[in-house]
């Protein structure tokens, strides 16, 4: 059965675009929380302003005419994916697109082109509406725009299992390299939903941080003060391939995908299972498909929202898998620097965790700077780490109790 490494990355991120900024940015403890620009928060009374928005010149990666028939999701995702194919210095004209696959997911798609195409139906009836509408807003056409652009004709799929769908899409895109199916997949998760309705439903739900003072300390996943999650955009699309078909092209390679775990709490539409069942199903998934044992693994990238609830669960889960080893895990959360980029953030934290283990230094979880007491594990504390990581862990927990987790090795020939 065939292995799978990864050999670019794509990250689209409120604190760095492309793998090299993406991860200077890290070490540095970079926040990528501002006041909000993409609107006007004032004319909306809503209690947040804050979010993580991409700073990035689209037209400096797409013809300006095509821009206006995509929605900004689908635009950071062509990003990214450019990003990764030159990070992986893959040459697309060599290879037989048969062979070459698409798998990007989303977990709200078009949104901002939703809202907008809602004010010109009320206002001015539907016969005015865009006929890109549709095609702009339907959450496959990340994939879908990916493989036009290329040609490439190999598997094509979309997930959308809400903030797990970075992973997913990953963890998916690893299971057809694994079954033969193809050579190379172009794989991640994409976001745009730094919009009024985006940031409305999530305030009136009080899932979001308030901090709006603070911006860049309002993510504080683990602290006693977190109080919600701050909404981010972006992308993250990583190159993977077989190990044959990278050593072949004397590929670099980041690191190697060794499992995969998928779960469901079956248990509520928002909250994660009290005693975090789902999420344990998950991470002992992903360590019996690598045929790993949990004292191997030395890093977590945690979903570490910042939100109360998933916080705790997650601790909870990683006590309830490792036992003892809990305590010498490096366990991490990227999102207090991005913000949450729901459907993009596993695939984020998926690069994150790849550029760990290749680089030997582990990413900080910042503005943390009061700890809570219920939560006691090592969670690299406002600064970077060096740290030689054998096995990684990237986990992913989704509204609808949706989970997905990554297992990942440092690749040592």
């Amino acid at each position: 059965m065939p292995r799978v490494v990864i050999t670019g990355l794509g990250p689209v991120t409120p604190i760095g675009v492309g793998a090299e900024a993406f991860h200077q940015a890290q070490l540095a403890g970079k926040s990528g929380v501002r006041r909000i620009t993409r609107y006007d928060t004032e004319a909306y009374k809503l209690p947040v302003k804050i979010a993580g928005e991409v700073d990035v010149e689209v037209g400096d990666y797409l013809d300006r005419r095509e821009v206006r028939r995509l929605d900004r999701f689908v635009q950071l995702a062509l990003i990214g994916a450019e990003l990764a194919i030159r990070d992986a210095g893959l040459d697309l004209e060599r290879e037989d697109p048969t062979r070459v696959g698409t798998l990007v997911g989303s977990g709200i798609g078009g949104i901002k082109t939703w809202e907008d195409q809602f004010k010109v139906y009320f206002e001015r009836g539907p016969h005015r509406l865009s006929p890109f509408f549709i095609p702009m807003v339907i959450a496959n056409m990340a994939s879908g725009h990916v493989a036009m652009k290329y040609g490439l004709m190999g598997p094509s799929s979309t997930v959308v299992t809400a903030c797990a769908t970075g992973t997913d899409a990953v963890g998916s895109a690893f299971r057809v390299l694994k079954a033969g199916l193809a050579d190379v997949m172009l794989a991640g998760g994409t976001e745009a939903a730094v919009t009024p309705m985006a940031i409305g439903g999530f305030a009136v739900m009080k899932a979001l941080s308030t901090r709006n003072d603070e911006p860049e300390r309002a993510s504080r996943p683990f602290t006693k003060s977190r109080d919600g999650f701050v909404l981010g955009e972006g992308a993250g699309i990583l190159v993977l391939e077989t190990l044959e078909h990278a050593l072949a092209r004397g590929a670099r390679i980041y690191a190697e995908i060794v499992g995969f775990g998928r779960s469901a709490d079956a248990h509520h539409i928002t909250e994660p299972h009290p005693e975090g069942l789902g999420a344990v199903l998950a991470i002992r998934s992903a360590l019996e498909e690598a045929g790993v044992a949990p004292e191997a693994v030395d890093y977590v990238n945690a979903h570490g929202t910042s939100t109360p609830h998933n916080d705790r669960v997650e601790v909870l889960a990683l006590k309830k898998v490792f036992g003892p080893h809990a305590k010498k895990l490096a366990v991490s959360s990227t999102k207090s620097m991005t913000g949450h980029l729901l459907g993009a953030a596993g695939a984020v934290e998926a690069i994150a965790t790849a550029q760990a283990l290749h680089s030997g230094v582990l990413p900080p979880t910042i503005n943390y700077d009061d700890p809570d007491p219920e939560l006691d594990l090592d969670f690299v504390p406002n600064q970077p780490r060096e740290a030689q990581v054998t096995y990684a862990l990237s986990n992913s927990f989704a509204f609808g109790g949706q989970n997905a987790v990554l297992l990942l090795k440092r690749f040592a020939g």
